[in-house]
């Protein structure tokens, strides 16, 4: 498969109400494969449908353990080759933050491919009862401050060491020393994705320079330039309030549907400047009682408009022919490039601090053509 089929592949559309493309007779019993990753000696007594997603079926398998102990866990079932990148891709990011923050999180249990069909791909974690509330605020946004101040870098670089998933779409993976580099990569590519899903428009090509040109580096240059530094940190990439909730049992705040990135830990907070969100702005005001915001401190809320613009882009890209989030994203691009019409230069003049220079690496979307394995990092821990 070319590299242009292949990002064909991962840019089928898809649409709000289209039927989901994987049969419902994958989730009407529990394949060998599945089996064998719950704890040995587990007795399948059911497998329900449970739940909803856009893009997967998902089920609810009820087990009895060898001392007899009920135990529950929840299935994720996708197909082809996106939908293998997919399942791995969430099994990877449950297991980094359970890894850093085990109560937050449902317990990751695996991932891999049905014995019955090997194009029909799993994830599987423990099932949680949760309620159908968004997480108290203070009780989250300290949980997630504490994964943020934990989950360091294991080699110090933005990024993750195989794509992530919004939706069908992957995240740009690959390993850079600064923010301004990781983000700006992987911005072209949900521009590319975008453009791809929703066809080709010279105003927002455009804008879309305006924002590469002058408000990327404005806006990220700052947080790793004047004696000012950033670490990246581990986010789960994807908090809403459909991704979110409290553990009934525990009654402790716990997210789900992880998509993660080592990155600015404020891109966590992409998606709650609307007003639409229940998780929202009264959130992040709460979270930066516990985590304090990056200086300059007074972009913050620009940097936030930019984080935001990028979770628009993936949404246009996501739903083909609905042309809201472009619109949308129009609307910030020309928002914030008359903000900054002078980019970091201009900044760093008036501030009388001196330019910083800098230049990024070649873009490659190897990631798609070659799966997983493209981006293993010989200095990524274990």
């Amino acid at each position: 498969m070319s590299l242009v089929d292949s990002i064909a592949h991962v840019m089928t559309p898809a649409e709000w109400g289209k039927p989901i493309d994987v049969d419902e007779k994958w989730i009407d019993f529990v394949d060998d494969n599945v089996k064998s990753k719950l704890p040995k000696g587990s007795v399948v007594e059911s497998i329900v449908p449970h739940g909803a997603s856009y893009w997967t079926r998902t089920a609810e398998i009820s087990t009895l353990l060898p001392d007899g102990t009920p135990a529950s866990y929840f299935l994720k079932v996708s197909q082809g080759d996106n939908g293998r990148n997919m399942t791995a891709g969430e099994y990877a990011s449950m297991s980094a933050l359970y890894g850093v923050m085990p109560k937050f999180v449902p317990v990751p249990i695996g991932c891999g491919s049905y014995a019955k069909d090997p194009d029909i791909h799993f994830f599987v974690c423990e099932l949680v009862n949760m309620t159908d509330e968004v997480p108290e605020i203070q009780a989250f946004c300290k949980q997630l401050a504490q994964l943020h101040y934990k989950g360091l870098s294991p080699n110090g670089k933005y990024g993750f060491h195989v794509p992530t998933y919004k939706g069908t779409i992957p995240q740009f993976p690959y390993w850079h020393d600064t923010w301004e580099e990781s983000f700006h990569h992987s911005m072209k590519w949900f521009v590319y994705a975008e453009e791809r899903s929703q066809g080709v428009d010279e105003e927002m090509r455009g804008l879309c320079q305006g924002i590469f040109d002058k408000v990327i580096p404005r806006l990220l240059r700052p947080l790793e330039t004047g004696g000012r530094t950033l670490q990246p940190r581990l986010i789960h990439g994807d908090i809403w309030a459909g991704n979110c909730s409290t553990n009934i049992e525990t009654n402790q705040p716990v997210i789900y549907d992880g998509a993660c990135l080592y990155a600015h830990n404020e891109m966590e907070m992409a998606a709650w400047r609307p007003v639409r969100h229940l998780i929202g702005k009264q959130y992040m005001k709460a979270y930066f009682d516990y985590f304090p915001i990056s200086a300059p401190e007074e972009d913050q809320d620009d940097r936030n408009l930019l984080y935001y613009l990028r979770w628009d882009l993936k949404s246009s890209a996501l739903f083909s022919g609905n042309l809201r989030y472009r619109n949308m994203a129009k609307e910030t691009m020309r928002a914030l490039i008359a903000k900054f019409p002078e980019g970091y230069e201009g900044w760093a003049r008036e501030r009388g601090e001196e330019p910083v220079q800098r230049t990024y690496s070649p873009t490659s979307y190897d990631f798609l053509k070659k799966g997983t394995d493209t981006v293993e990092d010989p200095d990524m821990a274990a």
